[in-house]
C-alpha cells in the first residue's frame, strides 16, 4: 500500500477506535455554563478578515464536561505537535463540529490533537469563524434548541462541490488559509507537504469535505468525515482517500445513510467506512467503557464474543428528542474498501472482530 496511505489509514483509525473505546463512562454534565475564555497561547491567527457584520464577541462555556466556543470571529490554528523522535511527517487539520454556531474544543479538537501527536502526527486544531449567535446564554441556547428540533425538516444539505463552497465561504477560506500556513513553515514543524489530511466532526465534517472537493489550493492528502455529510454527493476524479465513521442511530444524519460511499467507490476513489449500531450524534473523544473490569480486559484481548461497548449520552440527545441514558452500542459493523469496492462486512456480535484492535 502507498505509504502516504497507509499512515492515513492508520490516523484515521486511531481516531475512530479512541472515539469509541476507553476505560469508563464518561458523567455527563448538561447545563451549559459560560467560563472565561482560556488562554491559548500557542492559537496562530490565520488572518483571514474579521466576520462580516459581526457583533458579539467570541464567548465560552463548558457542557458534558468539555469546553465550546462561539461567537468565533477571528480564525485560528493551534499546533500540537509530536515528539520528534516519533514524528512521521503526516499532519492532520482538526476541524471540530457545532453546527457552524459552537466549535467543540476539547472533545472533538484539542483531545483530537493530542491523540494523534501521541501517534507521531502533527496536528493543528482549526477554530474556525462561526455563524453569530445570541450573545446571553439563553439566547444561545434556545437558537440550538431551535436548530436541532428542525434537523429533520431542514432541506438536504448542498451535494456538489461548489454549492457546498458557498454555503460555508467563511469557513472555507479559514480552512484554506491553515493549510497555506502548515506548508509555510513544514519544515518548522517537521511535517511532508504532501501528507497534509483533515478530519472533521459533524460540521467540522462538512467544512473537510468541502475543503477536499472545493478548496482549490488545499488540496488535503486524506480525509475523516466523522458523524458528518453521508449522502451521495458528487465526486472528482482526483478527490482524496476518505475514511468515515458514524452511527447509525444518529438522529442527524438519516438511519444510517452511506450515499457518500457510492460516490467514493463511483470516482474510484479509496473509501473506507465504520458503522456502529449504537451511538447517537457528536460522541467524539468522550470516554465510553466495558460493562466491568473483567469485560475490559477480556474486550481489550479480544476474548469476549458479547462484550458490549457502553457510549455515554451524546450532546445533542435531548436536543434531538432522544431518550436520556446510557447507549448499548452492542453491534459494530465495518464496511472497509482500500480499493474501490465494499471487501469486508463484520460484526461483533459473531466474535469476528475485536473492534480495540482495528
Amino acid at each position: 500500500m502507498n505509504p502516504v496511505l497507509r499512515t492515513a489509514r492508520v490516523a484515521a483509525i486511531g481516531i475512530a477506535a479512541t472515539c469509541t473505546l476507553a476505560a469508563s463512562a464518561l458523567a455527563q454534565k448538561d447545563k451549559m455554563t459560560p467560563v472565561p475564555t482560556p488562554a491559548q497561547p500557542n492559537a496562530i491567527e490565520l488572518g483571514t478578515p474579521p466576520l462580516p457584520g459581526a457583533t458579539a464577541q467570541e464567548s465560552w462555556h463548558s457542557q458534558y464536561g468539555s469546553l465550546f466556543a462561539r461567537n468565533v470571529t477571528v480564525a485560528t490554528l493551534t499546533p500540537y505537535l509530536p515528539d520528534p523522535s516519533i514524528a512521521s511527517g503526516t499532519a492532520v487539520v482538526v476541524a471540530p463540529g457545532g453546527g457552524f454556531r459552537t466549535l467543540s474544543m476539547e472533545n472533538e479538537g484539542s483531545n483530537v490533537a493530542k491523540a494523534l501527536a501521541a501517534k507521531g502526527v502533527a496536528a493543528f486544531v482549526l477554530k474556525y469563524r462561526l455563524v453569530q449567535t445570541p450573545p446571553d446564554m439563553a439566547g444561545f441556547e434556545n437558537s440550538m434548541r431551535q436548530m436541532f428540533s428542525g434537523a429533520a425538516r431542514r432541506p438536504p444539505r448542498p451535494s456538489t462541490p461548489d454549492s457546498m463552497a458557498a454555503s460555508i465561504a467563511p469557513q472555507l477560506e479559514d480552512a484554506r488559509a491553515a493549510f497555506a500556513l502548515i506548508r509555510k513553515r513544514a519544515a518548522e514543524w517537521h511535517v511532508d507537504p504532501n501528507r497534509i489530511g483533515m478530519v472533521g466532526f459533524s460540521a467540522g465534517a462538512m467544512l473537510t469535505l468541502t475543503t477536499a472537493l472545493a478548496g482549490q489550493d488545499a488540496k488535503p492528502a486524506f480525509i475523516g468525515d466523522i458523524y458528518g455529510p453521508m449522502g451521495a454527493m458528487t465526486v472528482p476524479a482526483d478527490a482524496p482517500p476518505l475514511f468515515a465513521a458514524v452511527a447509525i442511530d444518529d438522529p442527524l444524519l438519516g438511519g444510517g445513510e452511506t450515499g457518500i460511499v457510492k460516490s467514493w467507490i463511483a470516482a474510484k476513489r479509496p473509501v473506507e467506512v465504520h458503522l456502529f449500531e449504537q451511538g447517537g450524534h457528536g460522541f467524539g473523544m468522550y470516554p465510553k467503557g466495558w460493562p466491568s473490569p473483567r469485560l475490559n480486559r477480556h474486550g481489550r484481548r479480544g476474548n469476549t464474543r458479547r462484550a458490549r461497548l457502553f457510549p455515554p449520552p451524546f450532546p445533542c440527545q435531548r436536543a434531538c428528542g432522544a431518550e436520556p441514558g446510557t447507549i448499548d452500542s452492542s453491534n459494530f459493523m465495518r464496511i472497509r474498501t482500500n480499493t474501490p469496492r465494499v471487501v469486508k462486512f463484520d460484526d461483533t456480535r459473531s466474535g469476528s472482530v475485536n473492534p480495540l484492535t482495528l
